[in-house]
């Protein structure tokens, strides 16, 4: 296919090829959007085009904005794990009081929850 005989008036109504050589012969903007509904794969090739086109300030203020949507992630799936772990512990906490309740042996407690038997002490003792 040459691409000087691509017509580029009309926009290809299904995705494939045709997309890719619509969106590297036009020089305008404006069917991004439908050639994105057409062929998705080509969002990321869009980005990177608006990216490298940017000024200096503009890819300077894109990437922190990256940077910020990174960290927040990372911090909600730290936040994520942690809740998860926490709701691990107070279930181990509630099998061995449960467990205590019944007059179950601190050692075997121990053995099948992980907890230390200083632990199963203090729940004893508060409870």
């Amino acid at each position: 296919m040459e691409l000087s005989k691509l017509n580029t008036q009309s926009i290809p109504s299904e995705g494939g090829l045709l997309n890719w050589l619509f969106f590297l012969k036009s020089e305008d903007t404006t069917n991004w959007e439908v050639l994105k509904v057409n062929e998705p794969t080509l969002g990321k090739a869009m980005t990177a085009l608006e990216y490298l086109s940017q000024d200096a300030e503009a890819r300077r203020l894109y990437e922190m904005r990256q940077k910020a949507l990174h960290d927040e992630a990372s911090m909600l799936e730290g936040a994520r794990a942690e809740g998860e772990s926490i709701g691990r512990s107070k279930e181990k906490l509630e099998v061995a009081q449960n467990m205590l309740d019944k007059s179950m042996d601190i050692t075997t407690i121990a053995e099948l929850t992980g907890l230390s038997a200083e632990q199963l002490n203090k729940l004893k003792r508060t409870h």
